[in-house]
């Protein structure tokens, strides 16, 4: 997909490319009735594959999540990290070149948040994938980032190395989010006159 325009391509192309891209998603969207075994599989289902196959890939991706012991669990027995790691596996099926993880974090609390982090770096460590986390989480980008995109109105309008654009914010939007996080830092909130 590299330097490729997606909006060009015809259905058949574009469906093509969309099995090489993985989603997370900020609510999990996994199926209740299925198992995490049933759905991590799905995308293979979908994809044609064959049952060996899906077994297969299926293990393989729940041991790299850490979730192996739940291959056999209901989604409503697991606790909303276990999910987001759900998501992730059924994300990595396909051996997708490319994984968006959209607010993936912000439903989760702070330590769960940090393990689901962690293990995304691993992914990318380990499988080589480029992760393009989609965030408002400013602490979520300085933990996880290299690199990072300032988007106004779904426009890019600035982008480079996560320290650069922290130091050095040229966009009005990069400005605003360098201030807040910098007032956060500098300030405890008070609450009746008392620090909480």
């Amino acid at each position: 997909m590299e330097s490729m325009k997606l909006r060009h391509c015809t259905k058949k192309e574009l469906n093509h490319h969309r099995q090489k891209i993985g989603m997370i998603f900020q609510h999990f969207n996994l199926f209740d009735s299925r198992t995490v075994f049933g759905n991590v599989a799905y995308p293979l289902e979908i994809a044609g594959c064959d049952k060996r196959h899906i077994r297969n890939r299926v293990e393989e991706i729940l041991e790299l999540v850490e979730l192996s012991d739940k291959i056999n669990c209901q989604i409503g027995q697991l606790s909303g990290g276990q999910k987001q790691r759900v998501g992730i596996a059924r994300a990595l099926a396909n051996n997708p070149d490319v994984l968006l993880s959209d607010e993936a974090t912000s439903a989760l609390d702070p330590q769960t948040t940090l393990s689901v982090l962690d293990l995304l770096k691993d992914i990318n460590r380990k499988l080589g994938l480029t992760i393009i986390l989609i965030t408002h989480e400013l602490e979520v980008i300085k933990y996880s980032c290299n690199n990072m995109a300032v988007l106004e109105s779904g426009v890019i309008v600035e982008q480079g190395a996560v320290r650069d654009i922290f130091q050095n914010p040229r966009s009005d939007t990069a400005k605003l989010f360098v201030k807040i996080n910098a007032e956060f830092a500098a300030n405890q909130w008070v609450k009746e006159g008392e620090y909480i």
